[in-house]
């Protein structure tokens, strides 16, 4: 079994590693971390500085869970880019961070949580922060 988690280096992408992991250890499955940052985005940096990759690889080395992680930073949809990882990587499960937003916020920013949600082809899990 393979695990997708949509990772974003803030509190809301550590509340959904932290939940990732405890899904990884439940399964025994594989976790594969993806971190995709647009490279045009001057609206929020989403890109996973190499420390915080230090920091993110030894937390999975230290759970013992199976994982990879996978850094992407090109211009186009992040939403687009978790449905697909999931799509080549045969996923079972996708776990996304996911915050409230305003309806404005919505329809300025639009919904990447939204769209996996709505598009995924596997069970998406969705973690709010506690």
């Amino acid at each position: 079994m393979t695990i997708l988690l949509g990772y974003k280096p803030s509190d809301l992408g550590e509340a959904a590693l932290q939940r990732a992991i405890e899904e990884a250890l439940r399964h025994k499955a594989r976790l594969v971390v993806l971190n995709v940052a647009r490279g045009d985005s001057a609206i929020e940096d989403t890109r996973l500085t190499d420390p915080q990759a230090e920091e993110l690889q030894r937390l999975l080395t230290e759970s013992g869970i199976d994982f990879e992680v996978e850094r992407l930073v090109e211009p186009g949809d992040a939403a687009e880019e978790i449905i697909e990882a999931a799509e080549r990587l045969d996923a079972e499960l996708i776990v996304i961070g996911m915050r409230h937003r305003t309806a404005v916020g919505k329809l300025i920013l639009g919904s990447e949580a939204q769209r996996i949600l709505m598009h995924a082809s596997c069970p998406v899990l969705a973690v709010k922060v506690p």
